[in-house]
């Protein structure tokens, strides 16, 4: 019994992820509160996809300050899409969402980092845009 709702969970968590990433997930990612580090404080960006399901975000470079940075993605369409944070040792993912918000959140240092989308190939076909934290 226990092993069919393990499996059973892990078909939904495969489900839930849509197409799947480029990358697997540390586990540090959430719907709709915080990646890695929870807690009150921090910056928050915003970040969203266009309603028609076109595979591109509406900035291709965001800023931060180094420390807690949270990025708040919002896809109004009902293409899947997810939104990652990657360089410098940092490799966090949200959800995958549809007709939906989301977010990620990570512990940043100055320098650059690569938002993406890691849903599929939407990342190759140019879902991602530097991220620079001073």
């Amino acid at each position: 019994m226990i092993r069919t709702l393990a499996a059973l969970a892990a078909v939904l968590v495969l489900a839930l992820a849509g197409c799947g990433g480029d990358d697997e997930s540390s586990g540090t990612s959430s719907g709709s509160g915080s990646g890695s580090s929870g807690g009150g404080g921090g910056q928050q960006i915003a970040l969203s996809a266009p309603a028609d399901g076109s595979l591109k975000f509406d900035k291709t470079t965001l800023e931060a300050k180094a420390g807690t940075v949270t990025i708040n993605f919002d896809n109004p369409s009902t293409t899947a899409h997810a939104v990652g944070i990657e360089g410098n040792g940092v490799d966090e993912e949200s959800d995958t969402v549809t007709e939906s918000k989301t977010s990620v959140t990570a512990d940043l240092k100055p320098g650059t980092y690569e938002f993406y989308c890691p849903v599929g190939t939407h990342a190759d076909q140019g879902m991602k845009g530097e991220l620079t934290v001073k």
